[in-house]
């Protein structure tokens, strides 16, 4: 699973298949502010993915078992 937060960084979290280039199969999108808030508990997951603040796609991207921090 991948996390981009433009235009500050990106990582590769959770285990799973290696990926080293193009776009892996999944992969979570957020703005700074949102993922803030999902790490701190101010957010759920399902909120910020139903307020179109997150995107997620592929089977593993569903970070609510994880998140907050």
């Amino acid at each position: 699973v991948e996390v981009r937060v433009p235009p500050f960084g990106v990582t590769q979290c959770v285990e799973g298949p290696r990926h080293t280039r193009g776009t892996p199969p999944n992969v979570i999108e957020t703005d700074a502010a949102t993922w803030l808030g999902l790490v701190t508990g101010s957010i759920t997951w399902a909120d910020a993915v139903s307020a179109h603040k997150v995107t997620a796609s592929g089977l593993r991207a569903d970070l609510s078992e994880l998140l907050p921090l």
